[in-house]
């Protein structure tokens, strides 16, 4: 019965990833291993604002 139970908890988590790994056609792609630097001085960028450096991004 346990065994059981392991095996369909194994099941289902694979599944969970199958699905998580799933892209869709048109959607937007999130870059989560490589995130936004601004190009001049180099800090992470966090929203959609301009650079704190006082430039702008890109």
């Amino acid at each position: 019965m346990l065994f059981k139970i392991i095996t369909l908890f194994l099941v289902g988590m694979g599944v969970l990833a199958m699905f998580g790994k799933l892209r869709l056609p048109g959607g937007r792609r999130l870059s989560l291993n490589r995130p936004a630097k601004c190009p001049r001085c180099g800090r992470y960028q966090l929203g959609k604002g301009p650079c704190p450096c006082g430039k702008e991004k890109g």
